[in-house]
């Protein structure tokens, strides 16, 4: 491969034919989704409940984007093997990560160390965010550390982070610990602060500014912006003198929507009172299978872009590849839109971004976004699959009758998620003869058009005989692009449909299936992607 001037994300994808390898491609200044990063010298790159910051580089002064997050053990044995689900998650250091372009990353080293986390005895190391403290002149790092906050100290942004001491948040909130919690920076007063939520339950979020009190770091105040629904992954960002409190569901280790509350002063009021809204362009994937983690702020000499950086912990959920998904945010006024997408470049000099020629237009398209078997009877209660429609024409009624109704999803197993990605797939089965339709309208949104030109589909598929008819197809301006499915496919089996003609901003992927009784077929890994000018 040519060595280009510029190097970029490594990344790792899946390989339809052969399972799931760790090749790299490089991209100057595309962010790839839905797979394993890079550094530029091609290490992996681990960084996980983390967040970036801006600091001045310790040797030319320079500004610099630092990544703080952490690495688990259990992230290198799935990125080996992402046919494993981990039940444990075992903390190796908290990693720092430089650059000047958000896209290329370089490992500056670990900067806690395990023996430093541990040195009380091992316990849960989650969640952090590091800022400068001007009064001390140093840099502390905010860490959920078992039940308390532990603050670590450093003297410079790639330093050695060393214990300083533990706060206890009990006086503060009521429980000695945060529920989930990030550092935020405002950029334009330099003041930072903590973002977090209540302990138990989190049904409550606060934000507390970080300062110097009693000749210690510690944490100045303490405010309430929240009381309502549990809410975890709490973080916030700053567009336009508005601030945005974004959080997610507690789902665990999965994905959720991404909720939001606005105020025009950090310590509020926020609105909706008590009432987060969920981000439009996030709902139909769960923020492309991801749950909030941190956002860092692109100011360009064009356009400010917001990014939302989400945490996929598939290590520990088993839904995808890759452990970090950035989507650009836009806004219609001071109304936030996400922008689900798998590929996008990124100019961090002017601010501009627009979508990679590689982008999967298919949200869930492997069918990761839902936690449990679909229709779901407990939280989330839910009867279609996340982004997708099951129409049915013959055959059981789609409900919450777990006894009658047909499961709509697959749960893979460790032989099938090594050619496949992830712990599901669509399931198309019933007990008895069935004809349905599921499928995905894919349109132009006001942010991302869906572009007229050629296009190729992908998908995965296995099935059983039993079928009259079983077909993927692809609508749009009133012509049909069609793979019909003629016999058995007792292994998975790569279908792919070229030459697929895109006009008007709108299109219709869906699958066909008129079977027998007890007849399947499983649907995985559905991609839509430019094939032409």
């Amino acid at each position: 491969m040519k060595i280009q001037k510029w190097y970029s994300l490594s990344v790792v994808f899946a390989m339809f034919f052969f399972g799931i390898s760790n090749k790299t491609i490089a991209q100057n200044r595309t962010i790839k989704n839905d797979v394993f990063w890079n550094t530029k010298d091609g290490k992996p790159l681990n960084s996980q409940g983390g967040g970036i910051f801006k600091f001045p580089d310790p040797i030319t002064g320079k500004q610099k984007y630092y990544w703080y997050g952490v690495h688990y053990a259990e992230a290198d044995q799935y990125r080996a093997d992402p046919s494993v689900t981990h039940e444990k998650n075992n903390f190796e250091a908290v990693t720092c990560y430089s650059s000047t372009d958000l896209v290329n990353w370089t490992f500056e080293k670990n900067v806690l160390s395990k023996e430093e986390a541990n040195k009380t005895g091992k316990t849960w190391v989650g969640r952090l965010g590091v800022c400068y403290i001007k009064e001390i002149n140093k840099y502390a790092m905010f860490v959920q550390h078992g039940s308390e906050v532990l603050i670590t100290l450093s003297d410079s942004p790639t330093g050695e982070f060393l214990w300083d001491k533990k706060i206890n948040m009990e006086k503060m909130i009521g429980t000695s610990n945060t529920g989930d919690q990030t550092v935020f920076t405002d950029e334009d007063t330099g003041k930072s602060y903590l973002i977090y939520s209540y302990g138990r339950g989190r049904n409550k979020i606060y934000v507390s500014e970080i300062g110097i009190k009693d000749g210690k770091v510690n944490l100045l105040d303490c405010t309430e912006i929240f009381k309502g629904e549990s809410r975890e992954g709490n973080c916030m960002f700053k567009y336009k003198n508005r601030y945005y409190m974004y959080a997610s569901n507690i789902y665990g280790w999965d994905g959720s929507f991404a909720y939001y509350l606005v105020a025009d002063d950090i310590r509020g009021p926020y609105l909706p009172t008590n009432e987060m809204l969920i981000t439009k362009g996030a709902e139909d994937d769960f923020a492309h299978v991801s749950q909030t983690g941190f956002f860092f702020s692109v100011k360009g000499s064009i356009q400010e872009t917001i990014v939302y950086c989400g945490d996929r912990w598939a290590d520990f959920a088993g839904n995808g590849l890759g452990y970090n998904q950035w989507c650009p945010m836009s806004f219609d006024g001071s109304v936030p839109y996400f922008n689900s997408l798998s590929a996008w470049d990124l100019d961090a000099k002017t601010g501009n971004w627009k979508v990679n020629k590689e982008n999967n237009y298919v949200k869930n398209g492997s069918f990761e976004a839902d936690r449990r078997h679909i229709p779901s009877p407990v939280k989330p209660v839910q009867i279609q699959l996340t982004g997708w429609a099951s129409e049915v024409i013959e055959g059981n009624k789609i409900s919450l009758d777990t006894l009658t109704s047909p499961v709509l999803n697959h749960f893979n197993t460790q032989a099938e998620r090594k050619i496949v990605i992830g712990e599901k797939s669509l399931n198309i089965s019933d007990k008895i003869d069935f004809k349905r339709k599921v499928f995905q309208i894919i349109t132009s949104s006001p942010y991302v058009k869906l572009e007229d030109g050629s296009y190729t589909l992908t998908a995965k598929i296995r099935n059983s005989n039993g079928f009259d008819n079983l077909e993927v197809y692809v609508l749009s301006n009133e012509k049909r692009f069609q793979f019909v499915v003629k016999e058995e496919n007792p292994e998975w089996k790569t279908i792919v449909i070229n030459n697929i003609t895109i006009k008007g901003g709108k299109a219709e992927v869906g699958f066909l299936a008129n079977g027998k009784a007890k007849s399947f077929c499983l649907i995985d890994d559905v991609s839509l992607m430019r094939s032409g000018k």
